[in-house]
């Protein structure tokens, strides 16, 4: 199944994937073989570790390279610009209750990071606003009850 990406993504994770190929993975070889040279491998606690040290990095490096086989890249910029609330785009939303504004922009799942105001399109917030337009009137089921969202506004970064 197809798993959507924004460039900015993708990019991301294929800087991460050469970092741990030409970084961290040697680093990690040398320090094996640095701690092989000490001796008994049962007792060597920096033996353990570095080899513990591998097998993350290595899942790591194939769960990346798995995510971007699958990967579904949508550059929202070549996309026509509308009102409408698609994946890539970055919309802002008003609370009806509190009048707060809020502006996210909805991406994939290894991308969310509220912190940066990055919401995951499998988010209940997102998945209320997908394919709905600016003015539209949304309600978003979260665990505190409903809220009502009007989106005010869609932009295509």
């Amino acid at each position: 199944m197809p798993i959507p990406m924004t460039v900015e993504g993708e990019r991301l994770l294929r800087e991460e994937l050469n970092r741990l190929k030409t970084v961290d993975r040697p680093r990690i070889i040398t320090a094996i073989a640095e701690a092989r040279e000490h001796g008994d491998l049962k007792e060597n606690a920096e033996y353990h570790a570095a080899r513990e040290q591998q097998g993350f990095c290595e899942g790591r490096i194939q769960e990346i390279e798995g995510k971007l086989s699958d990967a579904r890249v949508i550059d929202v910029t070549a996309l026509p610009k509308t009102d409408k609330v698609i994946f890539g785009v970055t919309v802002t939303i008003i609370n009806m209750d509190t009048e707060e504004s809020k502006t996210y922009k909805i991406v994939g799942d290894d991308e969310a990071d509220i912190k940066q105001k990055k919401i995951s399109v499998s988010s209940p917030i997102a998945r209320g606003l997908i394919g709905k337009e600016v003015g539209d009137v949304v309600i978003v089921k979260t665990p505190g009850g409903d809220v009502e969202y009007e989106i005010d506004e869609v932009l295509h970064l």
